[in-house]
């Protein structure tokens, strides 16, 4: 009964990556069946139906996403030039009308042949795949493909490899407060980078809490549809970096490797890893990859008292060698504690934005008495001293 159609997934070859999908092996499944056999059509018939279901029951479109996230043969052609194009034009046009036609199927036949019309049923609808297709092909330097077109955020994994934040932080760059110069600074050097114009590797150096990470996260969220990808990495992955520059070098998208809240011993190794890295000149013109890094430490290094024990000249190469590090940002952005009157600003603008009605004055007091008993003014402890009055653990 439906052989023909398994034969046509089985035929794949630039997205033979659908066949490792779930929903499209239960798919197979329900293809490969004995036909005979009333109850097991059924059941495979369920199970697909189950697993459509839950990804919102429209097989055309789910099928087309697929595609478009698919990274395959093509989509390295079309990247870097290599293959051969008089082979893969014309298969990719086959490949699109075969899932194309596949994604029209209702499982019409099996309800009739089992004689239960009340089988759970799914949607489908008429695209044309082949125009969407090479519509996102054109798009794919702002839209991107594989993980990269259905995430934005990444981490790095213990044996290097790209791993997707599937719920990245929300943070948005319309609900931070204050910092405004220094928020600017790094949003003109983002745009550079997507661009395509000279930009610089950044250190965000400044007290906790006052936004650096916040800020570098909005920024991958505000610039995302615009081709901007983030991948964060600890410390001790510092020596991953040469890999991960090879891995994302001739990707068509602009990634943001972010370190954060970076903090170097004066003798520690990854110290030089860091250093040679930005050596390298990642950020010259046509490069796809910056370095934004975040740290307490103005040179990112915490100096001891033995660093300034010794003759005069052991201790000057010593401070230089921390010194240089840090010199090597092009862009280095400092963030100071708040002032009163900018964190009852901040205060003020996120109370604002939460809808909380309360006299100024007396916001302000009891703001201030909640940083004397939270580490001080910052950011951080002014929208959690909102947050508490969202909760209602403080009182309005």
């Amino acid at each position: 009964m439906n052989t023909h159609n398994s034969r046509k997934l089985h035929s794949l070859v630039i997205f033979r990556n659908l066949l490792k999908d779930e929903t499209i092996t239960k798919l197979i499944a329900l293809f490969d069946c004995d036909e005979t056999n009333k109850n097991e059509l059924t059941d495979k018939y369920c199970d697909f139906a189950e697993s459509l279901l839950y990804h919102g029951g429209n097989l055309s479109q789910y099928v087309l996403k697929l595609i478009l996230e698919d990274e395959n043969l093509y989509t390295t052609y079309k990247i870097t030039g290599k293959g051969d194009g008089e082979l893969l034009e014309p298969l990719l046009e086959r490949e699109l009308k075969v899932l194309e036609y596949l994604s029209q199927y209702e499982g019409e036949q099996i309800r009739t042949f089992t004689g239960d019309t009340t089988l759970a049923r799914w949607k489908t609808e008429e695209i044309d795949f082949a125009d969407v297709y090479h519509r996102r092909l054109s798009e794919i330097h702002k839209k991107g493909f594989g993980i990269y077109a259905k995430y934005h955020m990444f981490i790095l994994g213990d044996n290097g490899e790209i791993i997707p934040i599937k719920n990245p932080d929300p943070q948005k760059l319309s609900e931070l407060s204050g910092y405004e110069r220094e928020r600017n600074l790094i949003i003109a050097n983002t745009k550079a980078l997507l661009d395509g114009k000279p930009c610089n590797n950044v250190l965000l150096y400044g007290d906790a809490g006052t936004g650096k990470s916040s800020t570098v996260k909005a920024i991958g969220n505000e610039f995302r549809n615009m081709g901007l990808r983030i991948i964060e990495l600890k410390k001790e992955q510092l020596h991953l970096i040469p890999e991960l520059l090879d891995n994302i070098s001739e990707k068509p998208l602009k990634f943001i490797i972010f370190i954060d809240d970076l903090t170097f011993a004066s003798d520690d190794r990854d110290f030089c890893a860091l250093k040679a890295t930005l050596e390298g000149g990642v950020s010259s013109k046509g490069s796809n990859t910056i370095i934004y890094v975040t740290s307490n430490h103005r040179h990112l290094v915490k100096e001891t008292n033995s660093d300034r024990q010794g003759d005069e000249i052991s201790i000057g190469d010593k401070l230089q060698e921390i010194v240089s590090l840090s010199a090597r940002f092009g862009l280095t952005i400092t963030y100071s504690k708040p002032d009163k009157d900018l964190y009852c600003q901040i205060v003020k603008d996120l109370a604002k934005r939460g809808g909380i009605d309360m006299d100024e004055d007396k916001l302000f007091i009891r703001a201030e008495a909640f940083a004397i008993r939270h580490g001080g003014r910052n950011p951080r402890t002014a929208k959690q001293f909102v947050d508490l009055l969202l909760s209602g653990v403080e009182s309005i």
